[in-house]
């Protein structure tokens, strides 16, 4: 019973300890510069523009948290952490996961339209050939007068 009390009280002397300032502005500092990335990669269209909510909203999750790192610590007591970079950790591979499945998503699709499209060009491909193989054939026949 003991080793669960000084595990409670070193979980919440983790959560309690003050964050580093530079920290702090290092975090917002970040945060800003992915958000304008974002802006500018929309802007000149190197970004599509289905992905850029996904985009804009972590770069803004992150500006919010660096701003606000009490939140960041009651999600950290909210999952059962032990420190707020374990929670940021958290979440990044929750978000890459989701990237992924989303790729994962979209690459299926592409697959199965790239099929289609080879079936399709197959088939067509067949009927040209086709009839290619009966116009020589009819313009070689004599007329009959």
């Amino acid at each position: 019973m003991q080793d669960l009390t000084n595990l409670d009280e070193l979980r919440t002397m983790l959560l309690s300890a003050p964050e580093s300032r530079t920290t702090a502005v290092l975090a917002i500092g970040l945060s800003l510069v992915l958000l304008g990335t974002v802006l500018f990669m929309v802007r000149r269209r190197a970004l599509r523009e289905e992905l850029t909510p996904i985009w804009i909203a972590v770069a803004l999750g992150i500006t919010i948290i660096s701003l606000r790192m009490d939140l960041l610590r009651w999600i950290t007591r909210q999952i059962g952490a032990w420190t707020p970079s374990s929670t940021l950790f958290f979440m990044g591979e929750v978000f890459l996961v989701c990237i992924c499945l989303d790729y994962a998503v979209r690459l299926s699709r592409s697959s199965l339209q790239i099929r289609i499209l080879a079936q399709e060009t197959a088939v067509l491909r067949a009927r040209l050939d086709r009839l290619e193989g009966e116009a020589p054939a009819a313009g070689l026949a004599a007329p009959t007068e």
